[in-house]
């Protein structure tokens, strides 16, 4: 099997041996290091996560296969304080729908099963080094690739289907920008710092989407706590951003926008 057709079903049942064997073969493909192999819990399972060390750039084994992407708002049932909090925002002018699910089946992408291939993919977001549209060819020309949509929200979700990859919560007594503890600021299932900070947003593969971040969009505004925080969830691909990012006022201010490359194996 090559490493690429690696799933994450298959790499949940890899014991300590394996995973170092599998990182050994990953890094040797690539001409990198490994550089951390530690067995983390996740989803009521063990999971292992593998980093690996390229010209001075660090990158996380990305497991595919057949995985489930997106969220689905009528299986998650919103706090009360979520939906008061979301209930003020509204009566302020803000939100899509008149409750808090409503608006969630507005900015996130719906449920759906993709395939897709084991990758490395960069544990931080790199700012971009030219305007969005010219991204592909700069990081060709280093061996890499944009992630696709669907890559991000897999490697940022990591096969959980909660709202956000650390759960379906998040505090309502502070907005996330300048937050120095929580779940948001610790590495991922797969080991990557993604989806901390609303002020860094992510480009990906497709132009009509924007990932992890609305620029402070949302903080600045004020729209409150839950609208304030769900530019971090896994599923938001915030399509006014992109507008913005991909459009003439965008393209002197791409070096604010970061992107998360993928090593292919």
């Amino acid at each position: 099997m090559s490493l690429a057709a690696l799933t994450l079903d298959h790499w949940r049942t890899f014991d300590r041996t394996a995973a170092h064997r599998t990182a050994r073969e990953a890094a040797g493909l690539v001409g990198g290091r490994v550089t951390l192999v530690e067995a983390t819990e996740h989803l009521g399972a063990p999971l292992h996560r593998v980093l690996i060390e390229r010209d001075g750039q660090e990158f996380a084994l990305i497991p595919g296969g057949l995985v489930r992407v997106g969220f689905d708002p009528d299986a998650w049932q919103p706090t009360p304080e979520q939906s008061a909090d979301y209930a003020q925002s509204v009566a302020q002018g803000f939100g899509c729908a008149p409750d808090l699910r409503g608006h969630l089946a507005q900015v996130l992408t719906a449920p759906r099963t993709v395939r897709l291939a084991a990758v490395l993919m960069a544990v931080d977001g790199e700012e971009l080094t030219a305007p969005p549209a010219d991204m592909p060819a700069a990081l060709a020309a280093r061996g890499l690739r944009l992630p696709g949509p669907d890559e991000w929200e897999h490697a940022c979700g990591a096969g959980a289907a909660t709202l956000f990859w650390w759960g379906d919560e998040c505090p309502l007594d502070r907005l996330p920008y300048g937050e120095p503890f929580g779940p948001l600021k610790e590495p991922n299932a797969f080991g990557l710092r993604i989806a901390y900070d609303t002020y860094r947003s992510e480009i990906s593969s497709d132009p009509t989407a924007v990932h992890g971040g609305d620029g402070g969009e949302s903080v600045c505004g004020g729209y409150g706590s839950v609208l304030g925080w769900l530019p971090l969830a896994t599923a938001n691909r915030n399509p006014f951003m992109a507008e913005f990012v991909y459009g003439p006022e965008g393209e002197d201010m791409y070096e604010d926008v970061t992107t998360r490359p993928v090593l292919p194996l």
